[in-house]
């Protein structure tokens, strides 16, 4: 068993291709389901979030199993597989698991140390362990790679900004109200999910003291309102989606962070927002939910500025500083080290289970025809005999099977447990493959999926 690994994020798409391949919570239980429908996959984790959308499946056999991943993908965004090869990237073996320690760390995110991401990969864990979706291979990848995320924040200064997507977005755009002479003092947060929470526990920091939250759940709307007044001591209230247009007249920031699909912010609702406006103040809309909360017609309004995910990327503050970012990537490939070497050597273990298992066999064989031999051995006698005769094997095996369990941590490890297999005539029902063969650079004759470079760097 391997992991395979099929994703797309900020790096190898477009908004607009991660649009339609994004997953929302209700539906992730529904996808996950049906990758374990193709036989080729035992256990499956999908992590989605506004930058990324990553599959992990622990497979038996590359090809099915990716091409299971693609027609799940596909139906789900309507893509054609060649649509999204041109985006995807796939990792196999240790690449995933290297990828998704990479991902844990910050490293690979739009804004390079933000946290937000170990959550959200805690979160696809979870689900995956409430649905029976992940066997111990992810127990073991996901749990390891959370404690990969955690050590980086710990040890290194990546994350010394707090910057985060939001952040970055509000720092944008306080400059481009200060360009028009204005000032960020009232905003609107759209969304009441934990973006919206970051969003206003943000805004708050930023010096904000009248907040909007809006929400199509109005009791949600205020019970996030409420515990931003309790811990930051402003002006909130929680409203639904119908009061959008009057909060947003006096708002100079608007930020949209659900998960709806479609537009929740239209052009025709931001026209209004600024007609009522007493003043020409400018109005700064930052448009962090994907799919996209905001219709693109809305940024050329006059005074209407949108700043979105594609517009952020290759900002400065999303570039962690250099030294963190190699102390990071340095504890990244320590911790693969050691989990290879453990998942090696875990992987050993059946054969060498296996072989102790047939000399104990041949032992007792060999002590039952000395019985039948030599009747006249008393207990004492056929005892120490046997305890010889075990003492004897367990010696002369001690030596090859503590060296193969040495030997399967190190690259191509497996090949001398696969030899031990073929030594003894083990039965290769009586143990489990060592290591799934690496694969590097795939490209499937039946899929074109390729194995793109640009989703790691």
């Amino acid at each position: 068993m391997s992991v395979l690994l099929f994703g797309v994020s900020h790096r190898s798409a477009p908004v607009e291709v991660l649009e339609r391949l994004t997953v929302s919570d209700h539906d992730r239980p529904k996808l996950v389901d049906e990758l374990l429908s193709s036989r080729a996959i035992s256990e499956a984790m999908l992590v989605s979030t506004c930058n990324r959308v990553e599959i992990y499946a622990v497979v038996d056999a590359f090809h099915p199993a990716l091409e299971s991943v693609g027609a799940v993908l596909g139906d789900h965004s309507g893509m054609t597989v060649n649509e999204m090869t041109r985006h995807a990237y796939v990792r196999y073996s240790e690449a995933a698991v290297e990828h998704l320690f990479t991902v844990a760390a910050g490293l690979d995110s739009l804004v390079v140390g933000e946290q937000q991401i170990l959550g959200q990969i805690r979160n696809a864990y979870l689900d995956a362990d409430s649905n029976k979706s992940a066997g111990r291979v992810l127990h073991e990848l996901a749990q390891q790679a959370l404690r990969v995320g955690k050590r980086v924040h710990t040890e290194t200064g990546i994350d010394r900004a707090g910057a985060s997507v939001v952040s970055v977005a509000l720092h944008r755009a306080q400059s481009l109200l200060t360009r028009e002479g204005a000032h960020m003092r009232s905003a609107v947060v759209v969304g009441a999910g934990a973006m919206g929470g970051l969003a206003t526990a943000q805004l708050a920091r930023e010096g904000v003291n009248d907040l909007v939250v809006v929400n199509r759940t109005v009791a949600n709307a205020e019970h996030l309102a409420g515990n931003v007044a309790a811990n930051h001591g402003i002006s909130v209230r929680g409203v639904g989606l119908d009061d959008l247009p009057a909060a947003m007249a006096t708002a100079d920031v608007v930020v949209t962070c659900t998960g709806s699909v479609g537009s929740v912010v239209g052009v025709g609702e931001v026209h209004s927002a600024l007609a009522a406006r007493s003043d020409h103040r400018p109005l700064v809309i930052c448009d962090l939910g994907l799919p996209r909360n905001v219709d693109p017609a809305a940024g050329r309004l006059p005074r209407v500025h949108v700043v979105d995910i594609e517009g952020l990327r290759g900002d400065s503050e999303t570039q962690a500083a250099e030294n963190d970012t190699s102390a990071a990537r340095s504890i990244v490939a320590a911790e693969l080290a050691d989990y290879l070497t453990h998942q090696r050597q875990a992987e050993v273990t059946p054969t060498v289970a296996a072989l102790r298992q047939r000399a104990a066999e041949v032992v007792e064989a060999e002590i039952l025809r000395l019985d039948a031999r030599l009747p006249e051995l008393d207990d004492p006698q056929r005892d120490e005999v046997a305890k010889t005769v075990r003492r004897v094997v367990d010696k002369l095996l001690h030596a090859p099977t503590v060296r193969v369990k040495q030997l399967a941590s190190t690259p191509n490890g497996d090949h001398y447990a696969e030899a031990l297999r073929e030594l003894f005539e083990l039965a290769p029902g009586a143990t489990e493959s060592v290591s799934a063969p690496e694969v590097g650079g795939l490209v499937t004759p039946d899929t074109g999926l390729v194995d793109r470079d640009r989703g790691d760097k």
